[in-house]
């Protein structure tokens, strides 16, 4: 018997969130919100994966996960190649957003703003961090493009083996860091009914205002 996709829903029992919960800083309440989804979440779920949206210059967006490997008051950090296809999106146009969802805890955050290149040497010390066999692989894939087969993407591999064979395998250049600087965020906390709680943050002139939005 087919699955019926409309009658699939969830009843969400958790605690809400409000005003009095929230603080000023939107970047203090992600930070504990990741830190209790790191504590609480379990595999397969990764509490640092998000969706990563871009548009390119013909304005499609693009949509894929990826990993955030670090977060301040500056924003927020991810590495990947800068030729890639979201490298060439981002390169076309800045703006993006992500989204973080935890389902443990019936939360999802939503992230919208500016992104550029970290310093060289953030994204150094974050590739030296890596293993060898990472490092590898960001020289051998020439990502986002087509491959005849994944025969292909072995050879390139080994070939990339041995051309580093016995030394240091260095950052290439066509890869390293991005900090997506925060211009809003939002705070989804589910509740029961459908009538969720949403806590939205904006950037104006330089101070975070908080709203109430409706579910």
């Amino acid at each position: 018997m087919p699955l019926s996709l409309a009658k699939m829903r969830r009843q969400y029992t958790l605690d809400g969130l409000d005003e009095a919960q929230a603080p000023d800083d939107p970047m203090v309440l992600f930070g504990l919100w990741m830190q209790q989804a790191r504590d609480t979440e379990s595999p397969p779920v990764e509490a640092n994966s998000m969706a990563l949206a871009t548009v390119d210059g013909q304005g499609r967006p693009h949509c894929r996960i990826l990993l955030l490997k670090g977060f301040s008051s500056e924003g927020f950090s991810f590495f990947g190649n800068y030729d890639s296809a979201k490298g060439q999106d981002l390169a076309a146009n800045p703006w993006a957003a992500m989204t973080f969802f935890w389902p443990g805890l019936e939360r999802q955050v939503r992230i919208e703003g500016v992104v550029g290149k970290l310093a060289p040497a953030l994204s150094d010390a974050y590739f030296a961090s890596r293993s060898v066999a990472s490092r590898l692989g960001a020289w051998a894939s020439p990502q986002s493009r087509p491959l005849d087969d994944r025969a292909t993407l072995e050879i390139l591999l080994a070939q990339t083996g041995q051309h580093f064979a016995d030394q240091p395998v260095p950052r290439p250049e066509h890869w390293g860091g991005y900090c997506l600087r925060p211009e809003r965020l939002e705070f989804w906390q589910g509740r029961a009914d459908r009538l969720h709680d949403r806590l939205d943050y904006r950037r104006q002139a330089g101070v975070w205002q908080r709203t109430r939005l409706a579910p």
